[in-house]
């Protein structure tokens, strides 16, 4: 059954699907927003018819409900919107859109992204680069490694750490998260921001102690403890020979996790 729209606060998920087909653009995106936050899976057929909405377009050109619906369904990450959020991959008048819908399909970690994602990079097009390389980075895929290489040159330093996160996952060379912590204390607040973000996804060692001495927010420092301690307790690498896990790599993350305890538990004191 669908609920009809009505003026009321939105306080439940029938209220916000229905609120997505209604007359108030700024009502829409908040209920597309409100989806997203709540992961409301029934939102999603919704939120994907949402990424072709025409009737909400800024004298620029952009699409916010179009947008704001991409981000939701990144945080659903549910794969059944996958198809739509690849056709949405197609709309070229709006790089604001293109970007948050990478950035979704690399949220739900589907491969049916990747040959979209390579063609984009491929591309004689300009695109929204550091979201790409990122979102290639997160779905692994490797044989983008030439083309990604060219981008630690890139006239944008955020552009260059996304390719040297890149090549960090997949070499793990020192030489890579050394340019990104090069940026941890560029005089850029937002490159600062961005670099301690691409530490936070490759998790190493010299990552987390980088972090912890940049001059950045507290809060900022504990979201990406919290991303590479996730990502630690998630792992399960066994041993290459088939054996079990390796014990030295065992050994390290264990130390890492301890590290990182301590560091939130230091950090939360301070808040």
């Amino acid at each position: 059954m669908t609920a009809a729209y009505s003026a009321e606060p939105i306080l439940s998920p029938e209220a916000a699907i229905a609120a997505l087909s209604g007359e108030d653009n700024q009502i829409r995106y908040y209920a597309a927003w409100w989806l997203g936050k709540h992961q409301v899976q029934a939102g999603c057929t919704a939120l994907c018819e949402a990424l072709f909405d025409d009737g909400y377009r800024i004298p620029s050109g952009g699409y916010p409900l179009r947008r704001q619906a991409a981000r939701a369904l990144g945080q659903l990450k549910n794969p059944q919107a996958v198809p739509a959020l690849v056709k949405a991959l197609e709309c070229d008048e709006d790089m604001g859109l293109r970007e948050a819908v990478i950035q979704a399909l690399a949220a739900i970690g589907d491969k049916h992204a990747v040959n979209p994602l390579l063609n984009l990079l491929q591309s004689s097009q300009q695109q929204p680069y550091e979201a790409l390389i990122e979102a290639l980075a997160t779905l692994q895929v490797w044989s983008a490694r030439p083309l990604v290489e060219s981008y630690l040159n890139h006239s944008s330093e955020r552009v260059q750490c996304a390719a040297a996160r890149y090549l960090y996952l997949l070499t793990q060379e020192p030489q890579y998260i050394e340019r990104i912590v090069k940026n941890l204390n560029h005089d850029n607040m937002y490159l600062r921001w961005a670099a301690i973000f691409d530490l936070g996804a490759v998790g190493h060692r010299q990552a987390v102690d980088a972090i912890l001495a940049a001059p950045v927010a507290n809060s900022l420092k504990l979201l990406n403890l919290k991303r590479i301690l996730e990502a630690l307790l998630n792992s399960d690498r066994p041993c290459e020979d088939g054996g079990g896990y390796n014990t030295s790599k065992k050994d390290s993350d264990k130390e890492i996790t301890q590290l990182l305890f301590q560091a939130i538990d230091d950090l939360l004191i301070q808040l």
